[in-house]
């Protein structure tokens, strides 16, 4: 397992939210979503406002956050998400999430959040 894994840490303005092994790592950038596996090529990219991370630990769980702007520092053995701020998939309720992004205006920061919200639910759910 230690030829796949590597350290992830995801950390948001407040607090590290968390820090462990993991075997994947999906980040919305501002040049599109990427896939992170173990020594991956060296990268530094700005998360997109309203976008979301996932995490696949190497325990086989996956955690997935809505992350609004920040910034993905990768290296040959390490994965630093640097968010402005960060919210758990498992403390968001899909249906809430989905009347806030009904009820938000076009192009706004709260459609921004609602979306990063629902694709960080989608990644938990695997989708």
């Amino acid at each position: 397992m230690a030829d796949t894994a590597f350290q992830v840490e995801v950390v948001s303005v407040e607090e590290r939210l968390w820090s462990g092994e993991a075997t994947f790592v999906i980040a919305q950038t501002t040049e599109g979503e990427l896939g992170v596996l173990s020594h991956h090529e060296p990268l530094f990219g700005q998360l997109v406002v309203g976008g979301a991370v996932a995490i696949d630990t190497v325990d086989g769980e996956r955690l997935a956050a809505a992350v609004h702007g920040g910034f993905l520092s990768v290296t040959g053995e390490k994965v630093t998400v640097l968010a402005d701020g960060a919210q758990w998939a498992t403390s968001l309720s899909e249906p809430d999430v989905r009347r806030q992004l009904e009820g938000a205006a076009e192009g706004s920061e709260e459609e921004a959040t609602a979306q990063g919200q629902l694709r960080a639910l989608e990644f938990l759910a695997g989708k």
